[in-house]
């Protein structure tokens, strides 16, 4: 792996995959993510970071969700992104699907939360019953990358010391 490469998958690895996200915008931009990396790489998703984020007005659910057909097809055209058009529309109705579950449980995190005893399995199906484009390998990185399963670091990774102290959600017991 070459210094750029080595860079920018360690940057993601030591800083942000299994830590806890508070904030429900950064939340679905690495849904949307998720969601673009199907069939591709991770480095290639993490080289297309800056733009995805620029492209998807810096991952505003409320904006998203109000995209139209201008804005599909913008995003169809920007080359800094993935243009695929399920994967576009995957994240604009997951948009409104975010701004739903806001309503009803104040965020998408309190709503992620609420459900952070689920099994793997059991998240799976509840994500294809309110998202699209959510397969099961989808889902399973989203959570892991996001704290609410466990495997993103082994425990003899220097890393996962700092994800425990960061107190992700796996990490809470079944009563």
């Amino acid at each position: 792996m070459t210094g750029e490469r080595q860079a920018l998958h360690a940057a993601y690895h030591d800083h942000l995959y299994g830590f806890p996200i508070l904030d429900d915008d950064a939340l679905f931009g690495r849904l949307i993510l998720e969601i673009n990396q199907a069939g591709l790489s991770w480095e290639t998703i993490l080289k297309k970071e800056p733009a995805f984020r620029k492209a998807y007005h810096d991952y505003s659910i409320t904006r998203i969700a109000g995209y139209g057909e201008k804005d599909r097809n913008r995003l169809l055209q920007d080359a800094g992104i993935i243009r695929n058009r399920l994967k576009i529309n995957a994240a604009i109705e997951n948009a409104k699907v975010i701004l739903e579950l806001q309503k009803n449980f104040g965020s998408f995190r309190q709503w992620l939360d609420h459900h952070h005893l689920l099994s793997k399995e059991e998240w799976i199906r509840l994500f294809k019953k309110h998202f699209r484009f959510t397969g099961g390998e989808i889902v399973g990185e989203f959570l892991m990358s996001t704290g609410y399963l466990p495997g993103a670091h082994s425990e003899d990774c220097p890393v996962y010391k700092k994800v425990l102290k960061a107190k992700p959600k796996w990490v809470e017991k079944k009563v």
